[in-house]
């Protein structure tokens, strides 16, 4: 006969078993030459190609294999990639020019390049307007870029420094705003913002992912680390959980309603969807310090993170920070699978 005590421990068994059950771990690693900083990693799955930003340059990794197909020259500061396939474009954020590189996925090849806000971070593509927005983090604001000629539309006044973003079923993009502790809605047409949704339970909000189904967005924050999970219509916040330290980047795989964070502390932290409103921690993989951002693979399952191995140079100068630099042979990108 079961009793109250025994379905309580059973239940608890299944929940820890859950926890361990996604079975992710490091499966491999793409060694990649250069010591220049990094930043974005972004997937192409339609080409099985993998851009990684290092530094002044992009490298352009075959996915499946990690062979390298070559690289995309003269981009200062580079944050992300975007591709427009209709189009036969990419696009780069280049941070330090305060430029876009455009340039030709095939070849690899520069096609021109945009002048855009100061400090373009994030760069994304939005099919339905066939536009390629920049987030930027020096002017405050959002450059929207038409997809086919290069040309700037107009100007989103976010009015904060934008991290991620993700499309909305209603076609709104959703858009962490970093230092205001909040996640900005703006029409991607007419440009104009409709919403500013306070995050509340934690700040400096980062990583963004989001669930079409539910209508939910999952939202990764540095200061008191966080998911917080908010319904993308009313801004309400439903949910928050810990997550490990430095989170830059989110995931979500519909397939398995499973949520993913990577954290620059060398966690990537996964949690379940089990419905609109409710939600359990799937427990964390040990990665590499460094490794903050991420690209999911919906194809394998795998999940790529950029990640070094940093040298402290002493300040030379009393009052100063000391310097960090990329320790020679130690860049990869780890491959994350089941």
């Amino acid at each position: 006969m079961l009793t109250i005590k025994s379905v309580f421990l059973s239940l608890s068994f299944i929940g820890l078993l859950f926890q361990g059950s996604t079975n992710y771990k490091v499966v491999n690693r793409y060694s990649i030459d250069g010591v220049g900083g990094f930043d974005y990693v972004m997937l192409d799955d339609a080409s099985r190609r993998l851009y990684v930003s290092h530094g002044t340059q992009v490298e352009v990794l075959d996915a499946d294999s990690g062979k390298l197909v070559g690289t995309i020259a003269d981009t200062p500061g580079v944050h992300g990639v975007a591709i427009a396939s209709a189009f036969k474009h990419g696009f780069t954020s280049n941070g330090r020019e305060n430029k876009v590189s455009m340039f030709d996925p095939e070849t690899l090849k520069l096609i021109k390049k945009i002048d855009v806000g100061k400090g373009p971070d994030g760069i994304y593509y939005e099919p339905k307007t066939k536009r390629v927005f920049t987030n930027n983090h020096g002017s405050h604001d959002v450059t929207a870029i038409d997809a086919a000629t290069g040309d700037v539309i107009g100007t989103v006044k976010v009015e904060g420094d934008g991290e991620q973003a993700v499309v909305g079923k209603d076609g709104l993009i959703y858009l962490n705003s970093e230092e205001a502790g909040e996640v900005v809605v703006f029409d991607p047409q007419s440009l104009e913002v409709k919403h500013h949704f306070p995050i509340g339970v934690a700040k400096v909000p980062t990583g963004l992912a989001y669930d079409a189904k539910t209508n939910r967005l999952f939202i990764g924050c540095r200061n008191e680390p966080k998911m917080v999970v908010m319904d993308a219509a009313s801004g309400k916040v439903i949910a928050s959980f810990p997550i490990g330290k430095g989170v830059d980047y989110a995931g979500f795989d519909p397939s398995s309603n499973l949520i993913f964070f990577s954290c620059g502390e060398g966690t990537l932290n996964i949690f379940h969807e089990k419905s609109a409103d409710s939600f359990e921690d799937a427990g964390a993989i040990k990665t590499q310090p460094s490794a903050k951002t991420m690209a999911f693979d919906p194809k394998t399952k795998k999940i790529f993170l950029p990640a070094a191995e940093f040298l402290e140079t002493p300040a030379t100068e009393p009052g100063k920070r000391p310097t960090r630099s990329v320790k020679p042979g130690t860049f990869v990108v780890l491959v994350v699978g089941q």
